[in-house]
């Protein structure tokens, strides 16, 4: 039933007839690492390593000898959807810093109950059969000093995105991201992240033979018009800073607000823009051990027995540790209090070549 469900959800949500679509490529808003999730994304200005793409690409300036590696897995909804994130960066001659990122989003064995009822309205459960679907994403990035300015970092990401629905769809995408990192003397960082920064467009393929279904004459799950998919842009604006507490101890908090440029359940929402803050705290010891706690995705929500407006917001929160150029970070975080009590676990696993030199 679980499956069921979420099979609907994600046929509404890619074949809908619409053109611009709140939800477009969400699986890219996600985020990766342990170490951001845990923070509850609130790192677009702190994340300065091979994770930094899928937040600020600019952060990837933070990556200035060798080269990084990073993977991470999660799973989502009891195991339903499986997560995935595999990524290389490198330090190169001219000061700049390339990467190469490729994301997947998945949910295999969905039941397809399209076929289940013949021509004459006659209910064959033989015919039920499965089907996955999956979200892809291959992201190529680049950041660098504006004219050698160290306090300054501008990062691009160039994404190829492919999409498929079973037997029934397949959607083919392209966008950039552009981002800027600026690092005062009083040890702010003040960071800015536009996603789908000239609109994000996705080209859907439609197998009407395989989605419809007619019944009595009666013709369901029909193709929708419009194969054309856009993305709109959203921003992001962030700020941080280290606090060295003792030798051993720094605290780095972190505060920033998701900013829409549509209508949705977010916290503040206008027919121009809807906004949502996020905030997270890390604690670390002998730059070592790490403790983060994090907040974000305030939104207005309907009780389905009162019928009644409540604010959910999905905590979440985590712990890593680092020897040398390995660093392993764990996170956990709920769906959304006041609205889910789904939890997700995230494991990623960072190797920094830097840190053996």
């Amino acid at each position: 039933m679980k499956k069921l469900i979420v099979a609907s959800c994600l046929l509404s949500l890619s074949l809908q007839g619409q053109v611009v679509r709140k939800y477009s490529n969400e699986f890219l808003n996600i985020g990766t690492g342990a170490r951001g999730l845990g923070m509850g994304s609130a790192v677009y200005s702190s994340q300065d390593d091979v994770y930094a793409p899928m937040w600020n690409p600019a952060g990837l300036t933070g990556v200035e000898k060798d080269w990084q590696m990073a993977a991470m897995h999660a799973e989502y909804f009891a195991s339903i959807a499986k997560y995935d994130y595999i990524a290389f960066a490198k330090a190169l001659d001219n000061g700049g810093t390339f990467g190469i990122s490729v994301v997947r989003l998945g949910v295999d064995n969905i039941l397809n109950t399209t076929q289940m009822i013949d021509p004459d309205g006659n209910i064959d459960y033989d015919k039920i059969s499965s089907f996955s679907t999956a979200d892809y994403a291959g992201i190529i990035s680049y950041a660098f000093h504006p004219a050698g300015n160290r306090k300054l970092s501008v990062g691009v990401n160039a994404k190829l995105i492919y999409r498929n629905i079973g037997k029934f769809a397949n959607g083919f995408g392209f966008g950039f991201d552009i981002g800027a990192l600026y690092a005062t003397d009083s040890g702010w960082k003040y960071g800015a992240t536009l996603k789908d920064a000239i609109s994000t467009v996705n080209f859907w393929t439609v197998n009407q033979k395989e989605l419809s279904a007619v019944v009595n004459g009666e013709e369901f799950n029909p193709a929708p018009k419009d194969k054309l998919e856009i993305t709109l842009p959203k921003l992001n604006l962030s700020t941080s800073r280290n606090f060295e507490l003792s030798r051993d101890l720094d605290l780095l908090p972190e505060f920033g607000l998701n900013m829409e440029f549509q209508k949705t359940a977010a916290l503040i929402s206008t027919d121009m823009v809807s906004i949502t803050p996020y905030a997270g705290v890390e604690l670390a010891y002998d730059k070592m051990i790490f403790v983060r706690l994090g907040v974000n995705r305030f939104q207005n929500i309907s009780d389905l027995e009162t019928a009644k407006q409540k604010v959910s917001f999905q905590p979440s929160g985590g712990v890593g540790i680092k020897y040398k150029g390995l660093t392993l970070d764990y996170a956990i975080s709920n769906s959304g209090i006041g609205g889910s009590n789904y939890f997700s676990n995230f494991f990623s696993l960072k190797l920094d070549m830097s840190g053996f030199r």
